[in-house]
């Protein structure tokens, strides 16, 4: 189905930086809505219910994919992780963008119900700085780092699959590639057509 607004669709292994670059692109474009996933996981740090995710116990997902409401779903990392279909398509449906995090298995599950979907790829620049950067952040034991590195191996291998790959060596380098892919989505001919349909009309544009 085509919607006014785009589908934005980001996956990278942990540690590559994802989320520090979602969250610094909606500070500087207010167009971009993130799309919240549902996790049975339990919150870290100062994560909140209904902002970085809504937390679900085992019942509750079950009962979600039960009733088809999710577009995708996962296990990660022993965690099971899923994308409710509604609020995305309640959302570009209204010309809003949204942007979507998830790992690559629920991406390639994603641009088979949103066929517009934009795939972005984010790339560390080694594995000495992935592995240092999931170090650094000080939430997991050396068991789950391992476990980390050795599923970024299978992530990676899947790079190939998205639309734009991007290298998050220098953060701000990273993010300018970032704002630059949804630029340039919002200029194509398509993309223009759907948010702007009275005007491709009133100009006998087909």
């Amino acid at each position: 189905m085509d919607y006014p607004g785009n589908l934005f669709v980001v996956s990278a292994p942990s540690g590559a930086g994802k989320s520090s670059l979602v969250k610094a692109l909606m500070e500087v474009d207010s167009r971009v809505k993130l799309s919240i996933s549902h996790t049975t996981r339990p919150p870290r740090g100062q994560e909140k219910h209904g902002r970085e995710y809504f937390f679900a116990s085992d019942p509750e997902f079950d009962a979600m994919i039960a009733g088809n409401g999710f577009v995708e779903w996962a296990h990660v990392h022993g965690r099971r992780y899923g994308t409710s279909k509604r609020a995305i398509e309640d959302r570009v449906a209204e010309g809003q963008d949204v942007i979507l995090e998830i790992d690559f298995q629920g991406a390639v599950q994603i641009r088979d119900t949103f066929a517009n979907a934009v795939m972005i790829f984010i790339l560390p620049p080694s594995w000495e700085e992935l592995r240092s950067r999931l170090e650094r952040r000080g939430e997991d034991s050396p068991e789950i780092i391992e476990l980390r590195l050795q599923n970024a191996a299978t992530e990676m291998a899947q790079a190939h699959k998205f639309d734009y790959v991007i290298i998050n060596e220098l953060f701000d380098s990273a993010l300018f590639d970032l704002k630059a892919v949804v630029h340039a989505q919002r200029l194509k001919f398509a993309a223009q057509r759907r948010a702007r349909p009275d005007t491709f009309e009133s100009l006998a544009i087909g």
